[in-house]
């Protein structure tokens, strides 16, 4: 079982930036995706960002260009980065990392992101 460990989440003014991580419990490879998604108060849980063993990316279309997803497999456990910039208001919701291999699924226990004035 992967644990995953969530950081780097906080207040920011708009137009800000923040460098969220997600740390697995171990090195992953082979063939799997890990993903940011996000909820904000009374909303589903939607996707953010992923990326796959392979390095594909994909993103939302409300945060394409303004946020990366990267990863670093060179340390002893998988790290997933997600950069967000020029955040908006409405960017301000809980921030979830996630693990996919085949049918298995890990979750994080979430990150809090506010963007506020």
């Amino acid at each position: 079982q992967v644990q995953l460990v969530e950081s780097g989440g906080g207040l920011v003014q708009p137009g800000g930036s923040l460098r969220l991580s997600c740390e697995a419990s171990s090195t992953i490879v082979g063939i799997y995706t890990m993903g940011w998604y996000r909820q904000a108060p009374g909303k589903q849980r939607e996707l953010v960002a992923a990326i796959t063993g392979g390095g594909s990316t994909d993103y939302a279309d409300s945060v394409n260009g303004r946020f990366t997803i990267s990863r670093d497999n060179a340390k002893t456990k998988s790290t997933v980065y997600l950069q967000m910039n020029s955040l908006k208001s409405e960017d301000t919701a809980v921030y979830y990392c996630n693990l996919q291999i085949e049918s298995y699924n890990s979750w994080g226990q979430g990150t809090q992101v506010t963007v506020s004035s």
